[in-house]
C-alpha cells in the first residue's frame, strides 16, 4: 500500500526526474478542482463497473473496488483524506487515496481505459449540471418574490421612463414583471443548455476513444446523462458548453444588476418610491442616518465580476487547437466562481425584493408627472381622425404652452385646447380631450397584449406563474445518477 503523504503522480515512465518545484507548483489546481472529490468518485464508481462488465475486473474484484471507493468517499466526507501539497490535482489525489485503501495491485486497475482528459471534462459536466439546477431554483424564488410584489401592488399606478425621463404611466406590477420576463428566460437558458451538455465524455479517453472494450453508454446513464459524446475529441477537448453555461450566469448577473439599478434610485431621498426592510440594509461607520442599499449595490457589482468571468473564459478557448491542451484547467475556476457568486448572491437578493415596501402614493403623484401624457392627447387626436404627424406636433404645442406657465397638461384651460386644435378639431370637441388627461385612463387604454393596461397586466402574471411553475420540474429535478450515494449531499 502506499502511504498518505507519499508523492504520486499518474505519469511519469518515460522521465528521468520528477517535476522541477517551479512547475509542481504551476501545475497543481487542487486548490480549486477538490470541489470535483464526489463527482470524480461517482465516476470512478461507474468506471469500476465498466471494467467488471468488460472482464477486466473479477465479480470479487469489483466489490472490493467498491467497497474501497465508498471507504475513500467516507474519508473525503469526514474530512480524514484530504489533498496533500505534492498532488497535481484532485485526481491524483483520489488515486493515492484510494491506493492506500485497496493496494497497488487492485486499485492501480481503475486507470485502465480512461484519461485525466475524458475524466475532467465528464466531471465538469456533471458538477455543472447540478449547479445549474440549484441557480434555476434560486432564480426562480426570485421570480416568485417579484410575482408577489406585482400582486400586491394590484392596480397601483407610477411613472414609467424612457432615457430616465418620465414617458408614460404605467402599472407598478407592470414595470416589476419587465424585470420577471428576463430572469424566466435565464432559467429557460439553463433547460436548453443542460439538454446540450446531457452527454457523457467518459470512454473517450485521451482522444481517440478506448479499445478495451469499455461500453460508455452505461457509464453515461449511471452518472445521469442520457447519451455519450458523438465524437471522442470533441468530448475530451470542447469547452463551448462550460462557456454557454458562464453566458447564462453572466446574462443573470446582468439581469439581476439592471433590478438593482432601480431599487437603487428608487431608494434614494428624492425618488423615495420604495423603503428597504432593515434585516436587507446596512448603515454607515460615521454617518447615523444612512442607510444604503448594500444588496443592490453588490449585485450590481458582482455582474461586472461574472462578466469577466466569461470574457476570460472565452479568450482562454479562442485559440486552442484540438485536442486537449492543458490551458483548458483554466476553464473551472472561472465557472467555479460565477457559481458562488449566483449561489450566495441570490438568496440575499431575493430577501431584499421580498420585503421592500413601495410608497403607491407617491408612485401615483408622480406617474402623470412630466407631461407623462402627452402621448395620450397625441393618440386621442389620432382616434379623432387627425393625422399622427400633426396629433404629435399638437400635442408638442400643449406642453410648450404647459412648460413655458409651469404647469402640467391638465392644467390647461379649455380655451387652450381650442385654439392648438382649431385647425383640425372643432371647437366643442376640443376640450373632449380631457378624457385622457388620467393617469388611470391612460393605463386602462393600453389594452394590447403585452400593455399595461390591468386586465393584461394580471394575465401576464397567470402566465408567468405558470412558467415558473413548469421551469420548477427542472429545478428540482435529479441529474444525478444512481452512481452517486444516496446519502449526503455533493458540493
Amino acid at each position: 500500500m502506499t502511504e498518505q503523504n507519499e508523492h504520486l503522480a499518474l505519469w511519469g515512465g518515460r522521465f528521468t526526474s520528477g517535476p522541477s518545484p517551479e512547475l509542481a507548483k504551476l501545475s497543481k489546481s487542487t486548490q480549486f478542482d477538490w470541489r470535483l472529490a464526489d463527482d470524480d468518485i461517482a465516476g470512478s464508481r461507474a468506471h469500476a463497473r465498466a471494467l467488471g462488465r468488460a472482464g477486466l475486473l473479477t465479480d470479487d474484484e469489483l466489490r472490493r473496488m467498491e467497497e474501497a471507493l465508498d471507504e475513500l468517499q467516507r474519508r473525503v466526507d469526514s474530512g480524514e483524506f484530504a489533498p496533500i501539497e505534492d498532488d497535481e490535482d484532485e485526481a491524483t489525489a483520489l488515486e493515492r487515496g484510494l491506493l492506500d485503501i485497496a493496494g497497488d495491485e487492485l486499485g492501480g486497475k481503475l486507470r485502465a481505459g480512461r484519461s485525466r482528459n475524458d475524466q475532467i471534462a465528464c466531471l465538469i459536466r456533471m458538477w455543472l449540471r447540478r449547479h445549474a439546477r440549484r441557480i434555476a431554483g434560486l432564480t426562480l424564488d426570485l421570480v416568485q418574490a417579484l410575482i408577489a410584489q406585482s400582486e400586491q401592488a394590484g392596480n397601483a399606478v407610477m411613472p414609467g421612463r424612457t432615457h430616465m425621463q418620465h414617458a408614460q404611466p404605467v402599472l407598478l406590477a407592470h414595470q416589476l414583471m419587465a424585470h420577471v420576463w428576463p430572469l424566466i428566460r435565464d432559467v429557460q437558458r439553463l433547460v436548453d443548455w443542460d439538454a446540450r451538455i446531457d452527454a457523457s465524455p467518459y470512454g473517450s479517453g485521451a482522444l481517440a476513444g478506448n479499445t478495451l472494450g469499455l461500453d460508455p453508454q452505461n457509464v453515461a446513464v449511471e452518472l445521469g446523462f442520457s447519451r455519450v459524446t458523438d465524437n471522442s475529441i470533441d468530448g475530451t477537448a470542447a469547452r463551448d458548453l462550460v462557456a454557454e453555461f458562464a453566458f447564462v450566469a453572466a446574462m443573470l448577473g446582468v439581469d439581476i444588476s439592471r433590478l438593482s439599478e432601480e431599487i437603487i434610485i428608487w431608494n434614494t431621498q428624492e425618488f423615495a418610491f420604495v423603503r428597504l426592510d432593515d434585516a436587507y440594509s446596512t448603515g454607515s461607520s460615521i454617518m447615523p442616518q444612512k442607510k444604503n442599499p448594500d444588496i443592490a449595490e453588490l449585485a450590481r457589482g458582482k455582474s461586472g465580476r461574472l462578466i469577466g468571468d466569461l470574457t476570460g473564459l472565452l479568450a482562454t478557448l479562442k485559440g486552442l487547437p484540438t485536442a486537449y491542451a492543458r490551458d483548458l484547467q483554466e476553464d473551472k475556476e472561472a465557472v467555479f466562481d460565477q457559481v458562488d457568486t449566483l449561489e450566495v448572491l441570490l438568496p440575499a437578493f431575493t430577501g431584499m425584493v421580498a420585503t421592500m415596501r413601495f410608497d403607491t402614493d407617491r408612485l401615483a403623484a408622480e406617474a402623470p408627472t412630466g407631461f407623462a401624457l402627452a402621448t395620450d392627447i397625441a393618440e386621442w387626436l389620432v382616434r379623432n381622425g387627425v393625422p399622427f404627424r400633426h396629433a404629435h406636433e399638437l400635442s408638442g404645442a400643449c406642453v410648450k404652452i404647459a412648460e413655458e406657465r409651469g404647469q402640467e397638461l391638465w392644467d390647461l384651460t379649455d380655451d387652450d385646447f381650442v385654439t392648438v386644435f382649431a385647425d383640425f378639431l372643432p371647437a366643442d370637441k376640443a376640450p373632449q380631450v380631457r378624457e385622457v388627461l388620467s393617469t388611470e385612463g391612460s393605463v386602462a387604454a393600453r389594452r394590447g397584449k403585452g400593455g399595461t393596461a390591468p386586465e393584461r397586466v394580471r394575465e401576464q402574471i397567470i402566465d408567468a406563474k405558470s412558467k415558473a411553475e413548469s421551469l420548477h420540474t427542472f429545478a428540482v429535478s435529479i441529474s444525478d445518477g444512481p452512481a452517486y450515494r444516496p446519502e449526503g449531499s455533493l458540493n
